[in-house]
């Protein structure tokens, strides 16, 4: 399911919706359905693999090490 962001027109809220194709998207603060679909910032180049790390070395120091192959887990203990 694909993360979208949108705008209601009714309210004014803006929010991100995981929405199936055979889904059609509520405003989560009216309820409202008119809608528009905004275009999403992609992330910064270079930064992924930086947030990726931060977030993996907080994980381990709390204990997940589920998404570690064997050898990162060797590195990491």
């Amino acid at each position: 399911m694909p993360l979208y962001s949108y705008r209601c027109a009714g309210c004014g809220a803006e929010f991100e919706l995981l929405v199936r194709a055979s889904e059609a998207p509520a405003c989560p603060a009216c309820g409202g359905g008119a809608l528009e679909k905004l275009v999403s910032r992609p992330a910064p180049p270079g930064k992924s693999a930086g947030i990726l790390s931060n977030a993996r070395t907080a994980a381990a120091g709390a204990g997940h090490f589920s998404n570690y192959s064997k050898m990162e887990r060797a590195k990491v203990k």
